[in-house]
């Protein structure tokens, strides 16, 4: 694909995904659900999170539920067309009751890029390569936060697509013990020459007891899908017996449709309802 292409792709993400504050945007329907706002030390700034709780959630004393985190998680980013997904299909019984933590954008290019060596990638935004603070974001101070202020068990996942679907790879790769489950739809391989991918043997190689789950997919862009498909090779010969993990190529979808398409039958097939219990 020409370099032109690329960025192309980048821009409509980035037109697909920025906050409030950079575009207008007319309010999508959501179910109800509550929000907050975190002083975070680790990103040095004010951060909006929106929860979502399953039906029946205050009536239900003690019982917990798992957790799935997503970037680009503003009101109006992607939380009101999953979590919409997500509460049609609790109540269809097609999915178990699970809680959505969205993650509303201030520097999205900021916070879900790794660092790079390719100047061209450091001319997407003034700042770039925060993943780490990002993560560490995440892990000291978000994750603690709805750990105290709701029921959650220890399961955990995260959903995101282009760059916050980078973002889910890297840290599927750094840090795999954060997310039990990693959802990442076209996600943005090209960064850094590839650099996840090129590394990605000797990282599965260097975890042997792996247990993760992990789902990749990629629309119709040239770029994104041969990334992909190479990180499935490299899954297919070297994954630890303990992963479970899934590329499905759509090149019928394309880059500003496959999460709305895809992360229904997805999140579907993640989380399935509990079969009951019965006694012999």
């Amino acid at each position: 694909m020409r370099q032109s292409m690329k960025w192309a792709w980048l821009f409509l993400g980035i037109a697909l995904a920025v906050g409030p504050a950079d575009r207008a945007v007319a309010a999508e329907p959501m179910p109800p659900h509550q929000s907050f706002t975190l002083e975070s030390a680790k990103l040095k700034e004010t951060r909006r999170i929106n929860v979502y709780t399953p039906p029946g959630y205050d009536a239900a004393g003690g019982t917990r539920y798992p957790v799935l985190y997503m970037p680009d998680g503003g009101e109006q980013e992607d939380f009101p067309h999953i979590t919409t997904t997500v509460d049609t299909a609790i109540r269809a019984g097609e999915l178990r009751p699970l809680i959505v933590v969205g993650i509303e954008n201030t520097e999205r290019r900021r916070d879900l890029t790794g660092p790079t060596e390719v100047a061209e990638d450091r001319k997407v935004a003034p700042r770039v390569g925060g993943s780490a603070a990002f993560r560490d974001f995440l892990r000291e101070e978000l994750m603690p936060r709805v750990r105290r202020q709701y029921r959650v068990t220890k399961e955990t996942a995260i959903i995101g697509e282009s760059l916050a679907g980078l973002f889910i790879v890297e840290t599927f790769f750094l840090e795999p013990k954060l997310f039990d489950t990693s959802i990442a739809l076209s996600p943005s391989l090209w960064w850094n020459g590839g650099e996840l991918v090129r590394k990605a043997g000797e990282r599965l190689k260097a975890r042997p007891g792996l247990r993760n789950t992990l789902y990749l997919s990629s629309a119709n862009e040239e770029e994104i899908a041969s990334a992909a498909e190479r990180l499935a090779e490299v899954l297919r010969t070297s994954a630890p017996a303990g992963l479970k993990w899934q590329y499905e190529p759509r090149p019928d979808l394309r880059h500003d449709n496959i999460y709305r398409t895809v992360s229904p039958q997805v999140l579907r097939k993640g989380f399935p309802p509990e079969t009951p219990h019965r006694a012999p």
